[in-house]
């Protein structure tokens, strides 16, 4: 690759997350401390409305701990999008009980609630929609089946940091909410995830679930696990969040952008009352989705990502047979391009007329 190369996704690192980082390293106290704290703090703060938030060591620990928190366990089935990445499954797995694969909303890539309706069973405890590529999910209608079956809601939000939904903030629609810090997320502690509830009991409990069972030392008061944040990967979190709305906004622009300029693909749909804070941009390629992203790279020098190829209910940790139309659609035909903020007006010009050529051209 030529070094102009334009990446899929860009993690942006400065001197202020080196500082921090530094100063951490020269206080001498490295592990869960006060610099974690602080974060918590700051996130709930600026995201969530002051919604409690426990700091884990990443999303999928986040999502884990927060359904064993919410009680599910064996013999329960939590009700999941197969259009996913595969921890948002695998969290459910974890706990004992069985993710139930649903349909998507091609529109928005997200949950469709009508056939979620249709999966309830006696064991369904939960719905866990996915806030996906920073769009958030249909909340009112997925609450309306909740109420209606006596069911918990559970938002994976690892994509979707400062998405909001008629003036919502997600993360503060069901039980709990969860937040990825990965590195190529909106923004990143390193590695990390945040997990938000307005439930005394529920936070009580993933405090204890993240350090062993212990609020004091060698008091353990349930079996619990290792998943405490550093105040490492906290202090790099504290900079990255002062960052955010800046480069949320860079990366509406981006949108808008593409959106305007791009011809002969789909671009992103928007619902009313939704802010989407484009953790991906993705378009639709109908025909020959693989040789596009290919040709993108190999002619034009712009990286895409697929996300996802293979739908969760046919991996082989799962190998589940479900009719899902949408998601198959979803699966062979998406295709995310660079919108991160590192980007600049030519690299914008050069991803529109790379990706305007090749759909003139048929890929």
């Amino acid at each position: 690759m030529s070094k102009d190369f334009i990446p899929a996704a860009k993690p942006i690192i400065g001197d202020a997350e080196r500082d921090a980082v530094d100063a951490v390293l020269r206080s001498g106290m490295l592990a869960q401390g006060t610099e974690v704290a602080e974060f918590e703090r700051e996130f709930s703060d600026v995201l969530l409305d002051g919604r409690q938030v426990v700091a884990v060591n990443s999303g999928t620990a986040g999502l884990h701990l927060g359904l064993l928190a919410a009680g599910i366990g064996p013999g329960d089935e939590v009700i999941v999008p197969s259009f996913t990445f595969a921890a948002t499954a695998n969290s459910v797995a974890l706990t004992g009980a069985t993710p139930v694969f649903a349909d998507i909303e091609l529109a928005h890539y997200c949950l469709a609630p009508d056939h979620v309706a249709s999966l309830v069973t006696e064991r369904t405890k939960g719905i866990m929609p996915v806030h996906l590529y920073g769009h958030p999910a249909n909340m009112p209608a997925l609450r309306q089946v909740a109420e209606r079956h006596g069911l918990a809601l559970f938002e994976d939000a690892a994509q979707a940091h400062g998405a909001r939904l008629d003036g919502q903030p997600v993360g503060t629609f069901g039980t709990f909410g969860m937040f990825s810090l990965y590195p190529t997320k909106n923004m990143t502690s390193g590695e990390g995830g945040m997990v938000a509830t307005a439930d005394a009991d529920i936070e009580r409990t993933l405090r204890l679930l993240r350090n062993q069972g212990m609020r004091r030392q060698y008091e353990n008061e349930v079996v619990g696990f290792n998943a405490r944040m550093t105040d490492l990967h906290a202090a790099i979190g504290r900079v990255q969040l002062t960052r955010l709305a800046a480069w949320t906004t860079a990366r509406q622009a981006n949108a808008r952008y593409f959106d305007a300029a791009l011809d002969g693909v789909g671009t992103p749909e928007v619902a009313d009352g939704a802010e989407h804070v484009y953790h991906q941009y993705t378009i639709t390629v109908p025909e020959d989705r693989d040789g596009f992203a290919v040709a993108l790279r190999e002619e034009h020098q712009v990286g895409s990502g697929v996300y996802y190829p293979i739908p969760n209910h046919e991996l082989p940790s799962f190998a589940r047979t479900a009719d899902l139309p949408n998601t198959a659609r979803a699966a062979s035909t998406v295709l995310s391009l660079p919108v991160h903020p590192a980007l600049d007006d030519e690299d914008r010009e050069r991803i529109v007329t790379a990706v305007n050529t090749l759909a003139k051209a048929g890929g």
